[in-house]
């Protein structure tokens, strides 16, 4: 078989990350923090160095500062390794002034980059997922089925099948076909691909494994394909030997408000499908060299309290605390998301970053940096309530405290 070393992987961190904003404010989708201490863009990097893909590439676009700072702290081998994480961002180039069309297209803009590496195989990951994959089973299915293009696929329940690109699988594991978010049922019932009346689809995990010539093939001579899903993908099903892989594991795109919301919530579980604690596949992230949280006379139930934080005679049920959070004495956090700070504050006189004595914070997602005052009071808000406020946001009735934003003590944000 193949070595390991001839496999680059691409992960696309690009992206505007509308449907998360405001967390995507002053940050792009990969950079956005998940359970208390990690970033998004920690999976992929993660799962790649756990599976022995050391080469690993990352294309950047907006909002991309933090998570450059984040990936040249974190992702550095030493001397005597030939891996490498390096940040490709988009660039005006002599042949192309536009930004990113697509998935395709940010692969296609670096493909100078990606021809330099002298790489056999690329493998194609998205920076805001939630999973844990081993992609060496994944290449090796890849080399034994002397596939040009391996696609990682899901088992999909019926209820869902209109939220996934569907592709139907045949008996040997090459896919003949392949339609987008197909809601018509007659339609959904030609790609049924699994004997398991529960789930009957397979799903595309936007998870893709290329022999570099055919990608570069498709990326050369079919400019107007500017995504993998809905252009290149159905294409090479008809002209080249196009795989599906099986994967069976937890796997979330967090893709919006509501699923990074519920997704963060979940991992505060004993009985969570996806945790961080395994330890021959860790998820990796910057070394911080933070102090031991003080947690002082509190009932806490079903919390993740990360390192840094200093919370007093507080009630917290249900919710995340990232790393340094201030809590002051009398508080009361419920389902709720606290980032933290991305660092320590000195006295300087004005509003404290941090959550301020008596508060009652419920249903709500707080930013790294916030200043909430004394007596401040957020309940959530009915499903599907969409609000912009100067300093506050509510998204699918999840109130939303914006990073470095201050709310002013008495507030109350509630319906």
């Amino acid at each position: 078989m193949p070595s390991f070393n001839e496999v680059l992987a691409v992960i696309l961190g690009g992206g505007r990350g509308a449907r998360l904003y405001p967390l995507t404010q002053m940050r792009s989708k990969p950079a956005v923090p998940i359970a208390g201490k990690y970033r998004l863009i920690d999976i992929p990097i993660s799962n790649c160095i756990n599976s022995e893909i050391y080469r690993i590439a990352i294309l950047t676009q907006f909002n991309s500062v933090s998570l450059h700072r984040h990936i040249t702290r974190t992702y550095n081998f030493d001397s005597f390794h030939q891996g490498w994480v390096q940040i490709w961002a988009a660039e005006q180039t002599i042949e192309s002034a536009d930004w990113y069309q697509g998935t395709a297209d940010a692969v296609r803009k670096q493909l100078l980059e990606i021809q330099a590496a002298g790489a056999k195989y690329i493998l194609i990951l998205a920076g805001d997922h939630l999973y844990r994959m081993d992609y060496k089973a994944m290449a090796e299915y890849h080399w034994e089925n002397k596939a040009d293009i391996t696609v990682a696929v899901q088992p999909v329940a019926r209820e869902e099948a209109s939220r996934f690109g569907i592709l139907k699988r045949e008996a040997d594991g090459k896919i003949s076909d392949f339609v987008e978010k197909p809601k018509d049922l007659e339609v959904q019932n030609r790609f049924v691909s699994r004997d398991d009346p529960a789930r009957p689809f397979l799903g595309s995990m936007g998870i893709y494994m290329f022999n570099t010539r055919v990608l570069i093939d498709y990326l050369v001579n079919f400019p107007d394909y500017d995504d993998f899903g809905s252009d290149i993908i159905p294409q090479a099903i008809k002209a080249h030997k196009v795989y599906g892989f099986d994967f069976d594991g937890y796997w979330q795109d967090i893709g919006t408000i509501r699923s990074f919301y519920e997704t963060n919530l979940m991992l505060t579980q004993s009985n969570s499908p996806f945790d961080f604690y395994d330890a021959k596949l860790p998820i990796y992230t910057d070394t911080r060299y933070l102090p031991a949280s003080i947690v002082e006379d509190c009932r806490l139930k079903e919390v993740l309290i990360a390192e840094g934080s200093r919370v007093l005679k507080s009630e917290i049920v249900h919710s995340i605390i990232g790393i340094r959070s201030q809590i002051a004495a009398g508080c009361v956090i419920k389902d709720s998301i606290v980032m933290g700070s991305d660092y320590f504050e000195r006295d300087w006189g004005g509003l404290p970053i941090g959550i301020g004595a008596n508060c009652h914070i419920e249903g709500a997602i707080l930013d790294k940096n916030a200043r909430i005052g004394e007596n401040v009071t957020i309940r959530p808000f009915p499903r599907n309530t969409e609000i912009d406020h100067q300093n506050w946001y509510v998204r699918d009735g999840i109130v939303i405290i914006p990073k470095d934003a201050e709310v002013q003590p008495g507030t109350v944000i509630a319906p």
